[in-house]
C-alpha cells in the first residue's frame, strides 16, 4: 500500500494534549467534531488544511502524555496516512495501530523531510521517499500488518469473527 501526501513537520515531545486538547475529551463525540480539534493549540492551520494521505513527521517521544485515544483518532478522522517519528510513546503507538494509523520509526527520514514537501510511504516495500532521499524502515509484524490492513483492531476482530462463523 502506498501513501502520498504533504508533510506536516513538528518537533520533539508532541504530547497527546497537543494532538487533541484534553478540554474536549468528554464534550465532543462525532468524527467531524473530533477531527476539527486536531493539533489546534500547536498548529491551527492543520485541521482546516490537512488532506487525505498527508503525513505527520515528528521528533522524539511523539504522542507522550496521557493515554487519550482521541490523539490518534483525530488524525485518522482527518485522513492522515502515516506518522513518521524518531520515536513514539508506547501508548500512542499502540493507539495509532489499533485505530489503523501507520506509525513508523525512522529517524533518518525525519531529519531529511521538510514541512509541506510531498512524502511517499510504501508500506509493502518499507520505504519512505522525499526530496532528501529514500529511507528504509523496519518491517511491521504480521499482526500489526493485519490490523492496519483491516483498518484497525476492531475491524480486524470483526473480520476474524466473520471468517470463524463462516467456517462453522
Amino acid at each position: 500500500m502506498e501513501i502520498q501526501g504533504r508533510a506536516w513537520k513538528y518537533g520533539d515531545n508532541i504530547n497527546t494534549d497537543v494532538l487533541f486538547p484534553g478540554k474536549y475529551t468528554y464534550t465532543v463525540k462525532g468524527r467531524e467534531d473530533i477531527a476539527s480539534h486536531a493539533l489546534e493549540d500547536l498548529d491551527p492551520t492543520f485541521a482546516p488544511n490537512v488532506r487525505t494521505g498527508d503525513v505527520i513527521v515528528g521528533g522524539r517521544n511523539f504522542g507522550c502524555g496521557s493515554s487519550r485515544e482521541q490523539a490518534a483518532t483525530c488524525l485518522v478522522y482527518n485522513g492522515v496516512g502515516a506518522v513518521i517519528a524518531e520515536s513514539f510513546s508506547r501508548i500512542f503507538y499502540r493507539n495509532a495501530i489499533n485505530n489503523g494509523l501507520l506509525a513508523i520509526v525512522c529517524p533518518e527520514a525525519v531529519h531529511a523531510i521538510h514541512g509541506q514537501e510531498i512524502v511517499t510511504v510504501d508500506r509493502k516495500r518499507r520505504v519512505i521517499e522525499c526530496a532528501g532521499g529514500r529511507f528504509d524502515f523496519p518491517a511491521l509484524s504480521a499482526t500489526v500488518q493485519e490490523i492496519l490492513e483491516a483498518g484497525g483492531l476492531v475491524e480486524q476482530v470483526k473480520r476474524r469473527l466473520e471468517i470463524s462463523s463462516q467456517s462453522s
